[in-house]
């Protein structure tokens, strides 16, 4: 037994989240249960008695409302995020990486959504093989300069949010990033989609993800337009890559390149 080492009790997952919320519905719920009775019988006053009726109801709702919070807070996710992110441009400015990243859907690996940063030009998707390997390094072809950085990207992890495939359409690109951004992320206020030869034109209102001129945004775009580039290489079932970002007035634009 070592003596001094103190044990630490594992912490419920969101504790400290929750904490305020199940407090103020404790304390609103028996203070209403006790007030109600008393207003009502004691004082005799039926307005009174509804006060407290409401303070139960409303101490129930926040009650419940606690287990609708997020196991960790945004600002530790937006952390993790930016750790992540850096790390990658790290390793993508010490190699010197110019080239555009290759978005590639689940049927191109293992099940996961990736994105490849060709160490050349790449121009000619058909020569990436049929299944790219998981790794962090990777050949995507027969030739011997067929090598590439293979990464896991924020769009890649949102796509198994997804509860279906995306339609090949653009409503159904359309439908999935709206689901993504408005309701599951809640970093956009509308989402539209114009798809053509080529091309899928992408402009997001109220968007709270914003391009910077950074190594990362530049080769594998925004997290904003990474998602919307997986969202599309998986509904089209195609090589997606970021052609151009812009943002004015409140709102975004992503053009994206559907190689074939």
């Amino acid at each position: 037994m070592n003596k001094g080492k103190t044990t630490r009790r594992p912490t419920r997952r969101g504790g400290s989240l929750n904490r305020p919320y199940r407090l103020l519905g404790l304390s609103l719920s028996v203070g209403g249960a006790v007030f109600a009775p008393i207003a009502y019988f004691v004082v005799g006053s039926v307005p009174l008695a509804a006060v407290g009726i409401t303070a139960i109801m409303v101490g129930l709702t926040s009650y419940a409302l606690a287990r609708t919070r997020p196991g960790i807070s945004p600002e530790a996710s937006e952390l993790m995020l930016k750790a992540g992110m850096q790390n990658a441009a790290a390793l993508l400015e010490e190699l010197e990486l110019k080239t555009r990243a290759i978005y590639l859907p689940s049927t191109a690996g293992n099940g996961q959504p990736r994105a490849l940063v060709p160490l050349g030009d790449l121009d000619d998707v058909s020569q990436i093989r049929a299944k790219v390997p998981e790794r962090l390094i990777v050949r995507h072809g027969a030739s011997p300069e067929a090598m590439a950085i293979s990464l896991t990207t924020p769009g890649g992890m949102t796509v198994e949010l997804l509860e279906t495939k995306p339609e090949a359409t653009a409503q159904g690109i359309e439908d999935a990033a709206r689901y993504i951004l408005q309701g599951v992320l809640d970093i956009a206020d509308s989402v539209s989609v114009r798809l053509s030869d080529g091309t899928v034109d992408v402009e997001v209102g109220g968007s709270r993800l914003h391009y910077e001129d950074v190594w990362y945004y530049r080769s594998l775009g925004s997290p904003l337009a990474s998602i919307l580039a997986a969202i599309s290489s998986e509904a089209l079932d195609k090589p997606v890559r970021v052609s151009q970002e812009s943002s004015k007035r409140g709102k975004s634009r992503v053009i994206l390149e559907v190689m074939s």
